[in-house]
């Protein structure tokens, strides 16, 4: 058994997916897949084009619905602080002159919004080498959903500001998910490792 964490290109669910599938669908033997925060989406959508995976695991993440998109998600719930702190920027499309806007979290604010609960030591320059995501990314609807399908286990972070836990509870339990919930921040991974470790332990054993 092995671990492997292919970057999150962070520019568009279908486009994320499509690469994050071709990634899994390289691999021999079964995939545990697992996506935080916007991955949630991702592996949501990459799941259902592959044939290895065997279980989904959801960390803070979005677990979204067909045709759905994580801002309707977000809508549906309380406003959280990160919307407050996230910065734009420019980056360019494959159109010469043409571009598009990405978010980041302005680094002055990163610690109390994103990871409140992980100390000084072990966030280090986290703040400073963010990969902002497209706002399109946000806007994108899903176009599968491999809970239906694959079993899955998810983590609410109850003390996350980046996304309602209510959400996170609600989209669990709509996937019908084995549940968890953990006081942390949305850096759940960081400030509970051993948690979201034993998490995805039980979800190798249960697929």
């Amino acid at each position: 058994m092995s671990a492997v964490a292919p970057a999150n290109p962070l520019r568009g669910v279908a486009a994320d997916a499509a690469y994050i599938a071709s990634f899994v669908s390289q691999i021999e033997g079964p995939v545990v897949l697992v996506g935080h925060s916007y991955g949630g989406a991702v592996v949501t959508v990459a799941g259902a084009a592959t044939e290895n995976v065997t279980a989904l695991v959801y960390v803070a993440a979005f677990i979204p619905d067909v045709g759905e998109s994580l801002g309707e998600i977000n809508a549906r719930f309380a406003d959280m602080p990160l919307g407050a702190a996230l910065r734009p920027g420019a980056y360019p499309l494959s159109t010469p002159g043409e571009t598009s806007v990405e978010l980041s979290i302005a680094p002055e604010l990163f610690p109390s919004v994103f990871a409140a609960d992980v100390p000084a030591e072990v966030l280090g320059q986290a703040a400073y080498c963010q990969r902002p995501a497209a706002v399109s990314a946000f806007e994108e609807k899903a176009q599968a959903a491999a809970w239906k399908s694959i079993p899955s286990w998810t983590v609410v972070a109850t003390s996350d500001l980046c996304i309602d836990p209510a959400a996170e509870r609600s989209m669990a339990e709509r996937a019908g998910s084995q549940t968890i919930e953990v006081d942390a921040s949305h850096a759940i991974a960081l400030s509970r490792p051993r948690a979201v470790a034993d998490l995805i332990r039980s979800a190798l054993a249960g697929a």
